[in-house]
Parts: C-alpha cells; structure tokens; sequence
C-alpha cells in the first residue's frame, strides 16, 4: 500500500521541523506528503521549502490564496492526496517511529475498516510527557465499567473521540467525506467518525501512536484532562451511555439522549443539500435503534414504562415523531 500524508499549517514555525522529521523516520517510509499552508505569516512556509528541496520525490506545497480555516484546508489536503491511505497530520506533534507500520498492518488485516484512529501521548512545548487523562483513554474505562463503546452511540448521542492528529482512511473513502460540511462544533475529524461509523467502517486503535502537543497557542485540540480519580469518573460517566444491563433509571438516561441527536440530524439534511443524504440515513439509525431500546425497555420494566410514557407526552421527552 502507498501512503499520503495530509498536513495543514498555519504560523506553525516552532514544532514543525519535530513533526515533519518524525514523519521523514518512520520504520515504514511515507510515499507522499501534502502540505497546505493557510496563509502563514511566519517562516512556516521557509521551512517547508527547505524540507522539499531536501526531499523532491515526496513533498507537494500548495500555498492558500486566502485563508480558509482548518476544516476547508484540511478538505483541500485530503483532496490533493493520491495513495492508498490517508494519514491526517497537525503541524506540531510528533510520530511514534512505527506509526504507519502499524496502522497500515491494522489496515492489511481489517479489510473491511476504512477508517482507524488511535490512542496517544501527550506532550508539553518543551516535549516533556505530561500525566494526563485523554478522550483516547475512556474507550477502555467505560467497557471496564459495564458499558458498550458503540462507535455510532458515542459520536452521534454523547462526544467525539476521534481526534485528526491519530487518523488514517483509505483513498476510497474520500468520495464519503468530501466535500466536508461546515457545521457549528463539529471539525473535520469528528465529520469523517461519524460517516465511518454510520457505515459500521471506524476502528479505534487502542495503541499509543502520536505524542500529541499541548501549548497555548494549538487552534483546537481540548483531548486532556487531570488524572485524578474525580476526573476519571466524571468523564467516565459522561462517555458511559450504554449499558450492557441497564436498569429503569439507565434506560431513562440513555433514551434521552435520541431525540436530540435525530432532531439534530433532520435540522442539518434540511440546511446541507450536498450532505442531505447522510444525516437523512444517520437520522434514520438513530430512530431505528430508539425504537429498539424503547421496547426493550418495555419489555423489561412494563409498568414502570407505561408511567414513564404517561410523563414524557407532558414533558416531551423520549420522543420521536412518528
């Protein structure tokens, strides 16, 4: 399989030789890297070109006319790519050496997964490990906890765990995620998880693979919290939303979250023609799987859900419209 790598930059100066020669190390070679800088201000650009001029063969810089922002650059990236596997890449963290060996060993033996990403360190501007919890490390805490990690659950009913900086997909996915929707508090990396995961094609790889920066100037990349036992509950019980045996109160809880996400979901096929199709289908899976924990529900607490019935014509919650 050949590679691409998607890379997009903007006044990235300070971290981006660590990240590109991390990218140049790898024990598996990358065969391509895209490189689009938004319009950077600094000598990001100079250093892109003394890396191009040192490798010719991999590198292609494409300089923006304007600034487009980091979802509609990373479109642009993703576009330009032309290998087999896409890797997504910030500017200003740090590949584990055998970074692309593994994923793309994941990718040779998974044929059916079109879309992995993965767990990570986090590091300090100073490139100091820092001890802390991730978004990455909760898929392991809530199954320890008695609960599913559903994919299409976490995403669409809960929080998005799939950070760019760890993904890889393959070419032909692009046709499913381009052109990339602007939708308010939703980036690119978490457009790209929810399509997979609608298409029952996302794979999450619990291996630590990136050494993921924190500094103040990141744009966006809030994955990190205090390692403290309050703060591993918490987020813990925020992320836990499916229990493989639920008592009444666990299926009041989880039901709650279907109607905002399918309401969500109907809002933007109305609002976003070109992806129309998508959250008509995603909305469509939501109702479907309300519908069937409704009656599992029912079938497991039958008077205490035909009280709870009684309550949510009143209140409007739990429900969908027929």
């Amino acid at each position: 399989m050949k590679t691409s790598v998607a890379m997009c930059t903007y006044n990235g100066e300070k971290f981006l030789e660590k990240q590109l020669d991390s990218i140049l190390n790898q024990s598996l070679p990358v065969n391509e890297i895209i490189v689009c800088d938004d319009k950077s201000t600094d000598s990001t650009v100079s250093i892109l070109k003394q890396y191009k001029e040192k490798h010719p063969e991999i590198f292609k810089i494409f300089i923006n006319v304007d600034n487009l922002k980091s979802v509609k650059n990373f479109e642009k990236a993703i576009s330009l790519c032309e290998n087999d596997i896409i890797f997504l890449c910030d500017q200003d963290d740090i590949w584990v050496e055998h970074k692309v060996q593994r994923m793309i060993s994941v990718f040779n033996n998974e044929k059916e997964i079109s879309v992995i990403c993965t767990n990570g360190h986090i590091i300090d501007e100073h490139d100091e490990t820092l001890n802390v919890l991730t978004l990455w490390d909760f898929p392991q805490f809530v199954l320890e906890n008695g609960y599913r990690f559903d994919y299409f659950n976490i995403l669409n009913l809960n929080d998005n765990f799939c950070t760019g900086a760890t993904m890889a997909f393959r070419k032909e996915f692009k046709k499913n995620i381009l052109p990339i929707p602007t939708i308010e508090n939703v980036h690119h990396d978490g457009w790209i998880g929810l399509v997979a995961s609608l298409q029952n094609k996302l794979f999450f790889l619990d291996e630590k693979l990136i050494y993921y920066r924190k500094h103040p100037s990141q744009q966006i990349g809030n994955v990190f919290f205090e390692n403290t036992e309050k703060s591993r509950n918490n987020i813990t019980s925020y992320m836990s939303i499916d229990k493989e045996i639920k008592k009444f109160k666990d299926y009041k809880k989880f039901l709650k979250r279907f109607p905002e996400a399918y309401y969500r979901n109907i809002g933007l096929a109305e609002n976003l023609p070109v992806q129309n199709e998508f959250f008509k289908e995603n909305a469509k899976e939501i109702k479907r799987r309300f519908e069937i924990t409704y009656k599992e529900m029912k079938s497991t607490f039958p008077l205490q859900s035909f009280i709870l019935k009684i309550s949510d014509l009143f209140s409007g919650k739990r429900r969908i419209a027929r």
